[in-house]
């Protein structure tokens, strides 16, 4: 045991200096392993200390540069490891998710100790016995779930068919254990680890309160140990939430080749769930609407279920969104294909004639959410969206200021993209208003999709009777929302009611576009496109942008088919870290790494 503790404070002796004031005292190497239970701040940084690490915006390899991985986005600079992923030319040294494995087993040893024989839970907090059971229990809840968080990290990364053939996940790790013993530790399979995420989750529950929300706290003096002050935290919607995105993928054609429609329903059920507390219980006051876009720089937006912590002041995304010409970095762009899966103001899509597109005039009359995600040749970056030009973008390849090539800091596909961007920041204000930013790990419109996905396969588009809730209605609630700068939806929608009358597999496609429009950046269409496809086809499909040439007299010709990047993935998983794979002999890497054995 001295050794299991020691190695825990070596652990967290590397992270100290990246400590916040969101985090309760974390333990430290000045006391021994059995004083560590004497204090009872220092038991309450195990479970604080396993937050530690958690992405806290969009600008990483998990958000919007593993979109660069995807047929969403290309990424400007040759020699980013997620272009060298994407692109089949990444080394074993250059492995950009071996942080991500240590770091999610470092956690789960954090709360492995705290949950170990109940003795972070019988520990005493404070004298109060009111305020105690509050404290003990929330702590309880939350190492069940930093758990589940943390394995679903390792599934959702890690989980793949390995090189002998069977479905496996991760070495699951219940006890708190010591790297400087000798482990040769074995993959369970991705059925296991699913059980295991889900039995963390249904242990959280129990003891969490619903959700941390002042309003749920009716007494005032509990909300010194309960309520609002944990928002931010893991709560028991949140379980839920997590278990119905864990159904999701475990349904998914790669991970269900029987497609068991429990796997479907189960989904489906959790987020309803989820749906129904949204829409009553936070339906309050100044609360949720499901009318209201999100605000990106609101880090208590009603549209969250989980987020991260903000960083405040923060101008992160807008530096590596813009070009050069405003003073960004232009480090990644968005693909043409996600451009085309907008479809337009009346909701058809632009493949369809009744749609009104005009490949020559390609960005007029476009869905809503459009301009609210997409920055365009010619579209203006305007002060909080309605007022003064701060900058027009110029992406004609004879002679625009931002297009393709003529700078590092610009985009390789002619588009730059304005989600997450502040519309009030402008780097040559003499006062710069930099404004919060955060990762907002579940949503309102998350639940919406996997409902919508779930619900779909189990009882098709339209049928409400089954759930109290239909796959269409789901889907509806996203395309008439306000968009993020706050403009109307789409209000009149009779494409929805007609894809959902073709069925269930045209209805499916739907939603994965919808999908695909909704989380486009936030690191999720890399993990979409392997559970839906069986094989590396869609994986592999080339990525394009614009090709735009202007006339002497203004107007513009548009390539909407300019290859930008092709994409070689020899496998639909990840690697297992290759450090682990010598240190253990006993781990199976995934199939399509043979190199990496």
């Amino acid at each position: 045991m001295n050794k299991k503790i020691a190695f825990l404070f070596m652990a967290l002796s590397l992270l100290a200096g990246s400590c916040t004031n969101f985090l309760e005292p974390y333990p430290n190497g000045d006391i021994s392993d059995q004083d560590l239970w004497k204090y009872q701040e220092r038991v309450q940084g195990l479970v604080g200390q396993a937050y530690e690490g958690i992405a806290l915006n969009y600008n990483d390899n998990e958000g919007a540069f593993l979109d660069g991985a995807t047929d969403d986005a290309a990424i400007t600079v040759s020699t980013h490891v997620m272009r060298r992923l994407a692109t089949g030319t990444i080394t074993t040294s250059q492995d950009p998710f071996r942080t991500y494995w240590d770091r999610a087993y470092r956690a789960i040893n954090l709360v492995n100790t705290f949950l170990k024989d109940r003795r972070g839970y019988n520990t005493k907090y404070l004298t109060n016995v009111r305020f105690n059971e509050l404290v003990r229990n929330r702590l309880q809840g939350e190492a069940f779930a930093l758990r589940a968080w943390h394995q679903w990290d390792l599934l959702q990364k890690f989980g793949g068919k390995g090189a002998n053939g069977a479905m496996l996940g991760f070495p699951i790790v219940l006890e708190p254990y010591d790297v400087r013993q000798d482990m040769n530790r074995s993959r369970n399979t991705y059925d296991e680890c699913v059980q295991q995420i889900i039995a963390d989750c249904d242990s959280a529950f129990k003891y969490l309160p619903i959700a941390h929300r002042d309003f749920l706290v009716p007494n005032v003096t509990d909300r010194a140990y309960a309520g609002g002050k944990y928002w931010g935290r893991f709560d028991g919607i949140t379980t839920v939430a997590l278990k119905a995105m864990v159904y999701l993928t475990w349904a998914s054609p790669r991970f269900n080749p029987t497609n068991a429609v429990a796997r479907w329903d189960s989904a489906a059920v959790n987020a309803k769930k989820v749906m129904d507390f949204k829409l009553t219980t936070d339906a309050v006051a100044n609360g949720f609407k499901p009318t209201d876009g999100v605000n990106w720089l609101n880090p208590n937006s009603p549209e969250i279920i989980f987020t991260a912590r903000y960083t405040n002041t923060n101008d992160a995304m807008e530096r590596i969104f813009y070009p050069g010409g405003f003073q960004g970095n232009g480090q990644i762009g968005a693909s043409q294909e996600l451009v085309n899966a907008f479809p337009m103001a009346n909701g058809y899509p632009i493949t369809d004639p009744r749609s009104g597109y005009n490949p020559q005039n390609p960005y007029v009359n476009r869905d809503p959410r459009f301009y609210s995600v997409i920055f365009y040749n010619t579209a203006a970056a305007r002060r909080n969206n309605t007022g003064e030009v701060m900058y027009t973008f110029e992406n004609w390849s004879n002679g625009g200021k931002d297009r393709a090539g003529v700078s590092s800091t610009n985009s390789l596909t002619n588009y730059h993209i304005k989600k997450y961007v502040n519309m009030a920041l402008n780097w040559s204000d003499n006062v710069i208003n930099r404004q919060p930013h955060a990762k907002f790990f579940i949503r309102w419109a998350h639940m919406c999709l996997t409902f919508a996905e779930a619900a779909n396969q189990v009882a098709g588009p339209t049928d409400a009777a089954k759930y109290g809730l239909s796959a269409r209605d789901a889907i509806a609630y996203l395309r008439k929302r306000n968009t993020y700068n706050s403009l109307p939806g789409i209000t009149t929608d009779p494409y929805l009611a007609e894809a959902a009358g073709e069925g269930k597999e045209a209805f499916n496609s739907l939603i994965r576009n919808e999908r695909r429009i909704e989380t486009c950046f936030e690191g999720m269409r890399f993990y979409d496109i392997r559970r839906w496809s069986t094989t590396l086809t869609e994986l592999n499909k080339e990525v394009n942008g614009a090709d735009i040439v202007r006339a002497e007299n203004g107007t513009f010709t548009y390539n909407l088919n300019s290859r930008v990047e092709s994409r070689v993935y020899t496998s639909a998983y990840l690697p297992i870290p290759y450090t682990e794979i010598l240190r253990m002999s006993n781990l199976v890497q995934n199939e399509g790494w043979d190199g990496w054995n």
